[in-house]
């Protein structure tokens, strides 16, 4: 019994740390609004990581890249195809968060240190000038999302044009990377503890109520990436001529892959082998994929904006159509680079309702659906970058031929 306990996922323990929060703040609310300080905590430690982990993963992703130019034709068409498709995936999720209002009806706060920060301009000069940072220690230290972003870009691509005497730079960002990366994971550790206090509140505080807005969410957004598949990637596949079912038997399999372990490094082996079967040159698909997965989250940025709306939903802020352009353009820079990251949309999640002084609470919330959420998210972070590279090599000129008889009997033994 006991070594069947140590051997649950934290996906397990999250889950069941939620329903021990539900249960507490059902039975006794007394109690459970005491707990704050524990959710307090747990947000606290995730807002630590946000600003090293999007400077170290950016640089050493905009600099290990090598100068610009050299990457050359197939990597521009990439980063347009990339920002084009994840565009739509964005404004698919503002919409359909829009639509079906699933927050509506939630009461999530802001803390009392949360509700002192200044408000975002608003104004396009002020957010426009607000964008890019004077100091970026003060940014870090503030929190301040985009001007990070826009530090660490240009200091990227500085580093790249600099060449050999930024690698000591580059490899110090590539080993902070891995830092944060297990100090995610140590932080991690906590989230059964930091949702079941979390929910716990939010239930004894708010109601059983709360509940119903989270299916809603769940059903909003696996509904947002089916017509994301059907309509976007329909039609890109359409435009672009790419065989429909040959295509669909050559990514089936990392399809299930990623969606069966909410992983989309356990679906990139086969990813890559069966692009390569389907007919995509291999240096395509050895550049697209890996690529792909810093800068073509589909399935992620969906879900990031239909996420950071909700919240606004649950805590009663009206967010203007402005406001909300605003946030897909946040969403659109900092989704890039951490895909490696455990419980990375939480991450980015957590940086934008800072920018936008929305409730954290709603990303602690949040993080008790977590992991049926993220099925569909990296599903579709996968069929994404499958789907590119076939896109990449019809634009390139190449015809797809794939050896759709080597696929499938493969399939058979398998």
């Amino acid at each position: 019994m006991g070594g069947a306990v140590r051997r649950l996922s934290l996906t397990a323990w999250i889950f069941a740390g939620m329903a021990g929060g539900v249960a507490l703040g059902v039975l006794t609310p007394a109690v459970a609004r005491e707990l704050g300080l524990v959710s307090s905590i747990f947000l606290r430690l995730i807002k630590s990581i946000i600003a090293p982990l999007i400077f170290a993963t950016l640089v050493h992703g905009i600099a290990g890249t090598g100068n610009v130019k050299a990457m050359g034709r197939i990597g521009l068409k990439s980063i347009v195809y990339f920002e084009l498709v994840t565009t739509l995936a964005l404004v698919l999720g503002l919409a359909a968060v829009n639509l079906v209002r699933p927050g509506e009806g939630m009461s999530l706060e802001r803390t009392a240190a949360e509700a002192n920060l200044p408000h975002a301009q608003t104004s396009l000069s002020g957010v426009l000038e607000h964008t890019f940072p004077a100091s970026i220690i003060d940014a870090m230290a503030r929190g301040e999302v985009l001007q990070i972003v826009v530090f660490s870009f240009l200091f990227g691509a500085a580093c790249a044009a600099v060449g050999a005497k930024a690698r000591p730079v580059v490899e110090f960002c590539g080993a902070l990377a891995e830092v944060m990366f297990r100090y995610t994971k140590y932080v991690m550790y906590l989230a059964p503890f930091g949702v079941g206090a979390a929910m716990a509140v939010t239930v004894a505080s708010k109601g059983f109520s709360v509940l119903i807005g989270l299916g809603k969410l769940v059903l909003t957004m696996y509904a947002a990436q089916a017509v994301f598949v059907l309509v976007v990637l329909g039609a890109v596949m359409a435009i672009a001529r790419v065989p429909v079912g040959a295509f669909a038997r050559a990514a089936r399999e990392p399809f299930l892959i990623a969606f069966s372990t909410a992983s989309s490094e356990a679906a990139l082996p086969r990813a890559l082998e069966n692009m390569e079967r389907f007919g995509v040159p291999k240096h395509i698909v050895a550049f697209v994929i890996p690529t792909g997965y810093s800068f073509n989250l589909d399935g992620t940025t969906l879900y990031l904006s239909l996420a950071s709306v909700f919240v606004a939903q649950a805590a009663g802020m009206h967010l203007s159509a402005g406001q909300q352009i605003m946030m897909m353009l946040t969403l659109m820079l900092t989704s890039k680079g951490v895909a490696g990251v455990p419980r990375a949309a939480l991450v980015i999640l957590a940086g934008t309702l800072a920018t936008f002084n929305l409730p954290l609470e709603g990303a602690a919330v949040l993080l008790g659906i977590d992991a049926v959420m993220d099925m569909a998210r990296t599903s579709v972070n996968v069929l994404g970058n499958c789907l590119a590279t076939a896109v990449i090599a019809r634009w390139e000129g190449y015809r797809l031929e794939p050896a759709t008889e080597t696929l499938e009997s493969e399939a058979r033994g398998r």
